[in-house]
């Protein structure tokens, strides 16, 4: 025991043992699945340390008032980083977007382990994605000068 260290009272002891006995039950009855453990390395491997985070500012499914007649109207999200907007339009045929103000960019679909779809941002901005997200799916843009990532969102 070095200087900084003060001795264990006997509840802290006894609930440290029962921290490990739980943790052990919880390994042996109720395990992580492998799948899930390497999405998670595989999400952490994908963290840019330099990119931007892009807030999502809207999203139609919380955000937009229902119009009448209309059953299947596509989903519209808004997200936001500093000057850069990024609209989204997305439909069982993909994704259609516009980067604010416009610029020429490289877009990764980002889905689940192992599942990128690059696609590139005209000098106007727009993009476009025929492999529709069916999962959990982000953004990761890379223009000339930064790295963004939007929000991990349900398709």
């Amino acid at each position: 025991m070095n200087g900084d260290e003060r001795p264990e009272s006997p509840e802290e002891f006894a609930d440290g043992l029962l921290e490990e006995e739980l943790r052990q039950a919880a390994a042996v009855l109720d395990p992580v699945p492998v799948e899930l453990v390497q999405a998670a390395l595989d999400a952490f491997a994908l963290h840019d340390l330099d990119a931007r985070l892009a807030e999502l500012t809207f999203d139609s499914l919380v955000d937009a008032l229902p119009v009448r007649g209309v059953t299947d109207a596509p989903r519209m999200l808004t997200f936001r980083a500093g000057e850069v907007t990024v609209d989204v339009e997305v439909t069982e045929e993909g994704l259609i977007g516009q980067l604010m103000p416009p610029q020429s960019a490289r877009i990764e679909v980002l889905g689940g382990p192992q599942t990128t779809h690059p696609v590139i941002a005209d000098p106007l901005g727009r993009f476009t994605s025929d492999a529709p997200p069916t999962g959990p799916f982000a953004l990761r843009l890379r223009t000339g000068a930064e790295v963004i990532v939007t929000e991990w969102l349900r398709a």
